[in-house]
């Protein structure tokens, strides 16, 4: 099985690199429409919140704004690994 892995490898390689750079991509997209999606739904409920209390300001909590931060930028990390491997394997 080994055996046929490297063959693969030495008669393709860009291919097998593009597939990591794919592995690396997919994940990255995901989770940034993941959390866009999870951002567009916490704005709707704090909307509607606002809707059955005009008097209170509601915002998000600092939490959920650093957690979605953190995701944004991670995706992002992902995306632009993908490409840099993507990248080095039109160059091999």
């Amino acid at each position: 099985m080994s055996l046929h892995l490297m063959t693969l490898f030495t008669a393709h390689p860009a291919k097998l690199i593009n597939l990591l750079a794919l592995l690396f991509a997919f994940p990255g997209g995901w989770l940034l429409h993941a959390t866009r999606r999870r951002e567009l739904r916490a704005m709707a409920s704090l909307q509607s919140q606002r809707q059955s209390s005009p008097n209170e300001e509601l915002t998000l909590d600092w939490a959920t704004v650093r957690m979605n931060r953190f995701f944004y930028s991670f995706g992002f990390a992902c995306l632009g690994l993908a490409l840099l491997v993507s990248w080095i394997s039109t160059r091999v």
